[in-house]
């Protein structure tokens, strides 16, 4: 099936923030615990060995997986200093992202749309799992962007359009029932939203689905990729193995060395 432009409720402006971050804590916790987002680290090592970045410009960072990735990079001996940027930044979070980290993660002290990024913003752009939420027209112009300023990009999406991915998401009901108070920086009013009143696990469920449904495709991403003039750029798009039926689906570019 198509990819579908469908709303997720976290994007609406009117969406009480107690509930979206209260999302976004479960699929922090969900990405470190099951070590998914930790297993794209050599993935974006590889763009960084490939492109000749030394620094990572993290985009749309939010309350995404950037942090773990860079602690899983950290790690492995590999400790790059990195951006994160929004273009609507939720300013406590990232703070909270780029604690203790001595000073190596920061925050971009202004907004940076991905669609424009900056010209002083120099290194490996880096977008996770945010890229589903830009309709192609926007896609676009992000890929668009990194070619014209002759950056590199490494785009991730711990989720994959397939059957399975979709029948484990069914599950998220009982995950979000059973894993709330783990979640941090903690909030008591999520047991109300949780236990008391069950939104947390409709919201959670509403937006993993419509998240599914938006997610591009290998085949979709290369037609992106296609339709983009980059004579001289070197592009690829795959899959990578999470264990179980769970695959991240990612798309790496960066310019060809003269």
């Amino acid at each position: 099936m198509s990819r579908m432009q469908l709303v997720e409720l976290e994007d609406l402006p009117w969406f009480p923030a107690v509930l979206r971050d209260g999302g976004t804590a479960y699929l922090e916790f969900v990405l470190r615990h099951s070590g998914h987002a930790a297993a794209l680290a050599p993935t974006v090592l590889r763009a960084l060995r490939a492109s000749g970045a030394t620094w990572i410009v993290d985009l749309c960072s939010g309350g995404g997986p950037a942090r773990i990735v860079w602690d899983a990079l950290s790690a492995a001996g590999h400790t790059v200093p990195m951006q994160l940027s929004d273009l609507y930044p939720n300013t406590p979070a990232l703070a909270r992202a780029a604690a203790g980290s001595e000073g190596r993660i920061t925050v971009a002290p202004t907004p940076i749309d991905a669609t424009a990024v900056p010209a002083e913003e120099q290194g490996l752009r880096t977008i996770f799992n945010a890229f589903h939420h830009l309709p192609p027209a926007l896609a676009r112009k992000v890929l668009a962007d990194t070619v014209a300023a002759r950056q590199p990009i490494a785009i991730f999406e711990v989720v994959s359009r397939e059957p399975a991915m979709l029948l484990a998401m069914l599950t998220t009901p009982i995950g979000v029932t059973l894993t709330m108070p783990f979640w941090r920086p903690f909030r008591w009013a999520w047991v109300l939203w949780t236990w008391l009143l069950p939104l947390m696990q409709g919201f959670v469920l509403w937006d993993g689905v419509v998240s599914w449904l938006r997610i591009y495709s290998v085949p979709e991403l290369r037609a992106l990729t296609g339709s983009v003039e980059a004579p001289d750029w070197e592009w690829e798009i795959g899959q990578l193995p999470l264990g179980g039926p769970a695959k991240a689906t990612y798309l790496l570019g960066w310019p060809r060395r003269r």
